[in-house]
């Protein structure tokens, strides 16, 4: 997470010899400057314990965040700096931005060699959101 990290930085500590960090320090965010970051990639190959959430995975990247859900082979395109609650899917109104987070899924889940889930022959359409 980017907590570590940035619990390192305000404490002025290093990250002990060896040890890996998977995220970025949020200090320029909280300090209330210019704050960009690389994509943040999700894979949830099974079934959540909250809420009506199907296999899926999603991207976040810049403003915009993707989610595709493996069962129905659906997409949900967000503006979060618009939309924080994500309650209006651009997925029809922007199939270019659709495309180009879809590619950097893809390839995330190939790179690091995410596993797949099998189809579930009990899914039923009507459980989940379109």
């Amino acid at each position: 997470t980017d907590f570590y990290p940035t619990l390192l930085e305000v404490a002025g500590l290093p990250a002990m010899p060896g040890q890996a960090t998977d995220g970025i320090s949020l200090v320029p965010a909280l300090k209330g400057e210019v704050f960009e970051r690389e994509p943040i990639f999700w894979h949830f190959p099974q079934y959540s314990n909250h809420g009506m959430q199907s296999p899926g995975g999603a991207v976040r990247a810049g403003d915009y965040k993707l989610l595709e859900y493996f069962e129905n082979n659906t997409v949900q395109l967000f503006n979060l700096r618009e939309d924080i609650g994500e309650q209006n899917d651009l997925s029809q109104a922007e199939p270019d931005k659709v495309a180009e987070l879809q590619t950097m899924l893809h390839t995330w889940r190939k790179e690091v060699s995410a596993q797949m889930p099998p189809p579930n022959p009990d899914y039923a359409p009507g459980n989940y959101p379109d």
